[in-house]
């Protein structure tokens, strides 16, 4: 019993720290039924039974597996016995432009996301909580790097971006089915989260026990290097935003750079503006070293040109400065 007044109360110094739970706020809470999130669910529900918060439990069916039906009749039964809304999706229902891109993990995770900010917007909410843990963290952390992330991308997940929060990142996952299990609270084991076919299964599998294996201070050392490098991506992003104030010029909500000050700045702070440009102004595009080095070798022509890099927007380049112009409204950046 000690482990687990000690796990709730890490937990609420957590949540605490990083403010992610307001009174009055309303919640939306991704179900799927495995111990994770319903271990958060049972940290929630009695805020919401209090009228402390108010909490929406949504819940989206994959489809890969031939009995998801029941694991919808789960979540619903549960939101049911704390009187929580409960909203649920069939992914095959779902209209979005979200197309499959090869990898059946990362389209289920986009469809997820589309599902759950569309309930966010219905029911205005403050905030989508997810059960995310340190497992989670870890697993997400060696993928980024085996695909060569930087910086940002080992940064791993955030307990707060966006509306996302995530009040369990620091929980050691085996803590809270040990509590449930105590408890006789209920949860489903999905038999896709063994299967080799997914990247992040083999790391779970074979990566995370052999490094704990190797040295059992893994796990808590681990955690000392993701808060370093998120404290350090902390600093760096406040760094880019005062750069980013200084080298621009607003006029009627629009930003251009000068680019004599920009080409001043190291190649990694140039590569932190121009991020923090493009997503200022509100432009959708998938960062890659290519994407930014085709930006980069455009502005450094000494002629004035307009350069299309998507069909939805450009970059014009007027002697001296640089700014964005979007094609599929009237909005022009410059």
């Amino acid at each position: 019993m000690n482990t687990f007044i000690h796990l709730f109360s890490s937990i609420e110094k957590f949540m605490e720290q990083h403010n992610l739970i307001p009174d009055k706020s309303t919640i939306v809470l991704g179900l799927s039924g495995g111990p994770d999130s319903v271990f958060l669910f049972h940290l929630l529900a009695p805020l919401h039974q209090k009228k402390l918060i108010k909490l929406v439990v949504a819940h989206l069916d994959h489809e890969w597996r031939p009995d998801s039906d029941q694991d919808i009749i789960f979540c619903k039964q549960m939101a049911k016995k704390f009187d929580c809304h409960f909203v649920t999706k069939k992914m095959s229902d779902s209209e979005t432009s979200i197309k499959f891109n090869g990898s059946k993990e990362e389209y289920a995770r986009k469809m997820r996301r589309y599902f759950l900010q569309s309930v966010a917007q219905e029911y205005q909410a403050n905030a989508i909580a997810l059960g995310h843990h340190l497992q989670d963290q870890q697993e997400t952390f060696f993928i980024r790097l085996i695909r060569g992330a930087g910086l940002t991308g080992l940064c791993a997940i955030q307990p707060k971006n966006g509306l996302y929060i995530r009040p369990l990142l620091q929980a050691n996952k085996q803590d809270m089915i040990d509590y449930l299990d105590e408890q006789g609270i209920g949860y489903l084991t999905d038999s896709t989260n063994t299967s080799d076919d997914f990247l992040r299964n083999r790391i779970r599998k074979h990566i995370l026990p052999s490094l704990q294996q190797c040295d059992n201070r893994f796990s808590k050392n681990f955690q000392r290097t993701i808060t370093q490098l998120q404290e350090t991506e902390d600093f760096l992003e406040k760094l880019t935003v005062e750069t980013f104030k200084k080298i621009s010029s607003c006029k009627d909500n629009s930003y251009s750079i000068d680019l004599a000050q920009f080409f001043s700045l190291h190649a990694t702070m140039q590569h932190r503006v121009l991020v923090y440009w493009l997503s200022k102004v509100n432009v959708q595009f998938t960062p890659s070293k290519r994407f930014f080095n085709e930006i980069i070798r455009f502005l450094k022509q000494p002629e004035s040109k307009t350069h299309q890099i998507h069909h939805n927007w450009s970059i014009i380049k007027k002697k001296k400065t640089a700014c964005i112009n979007t094609h599929n409204n009237t909005q022009n950046f410059c």
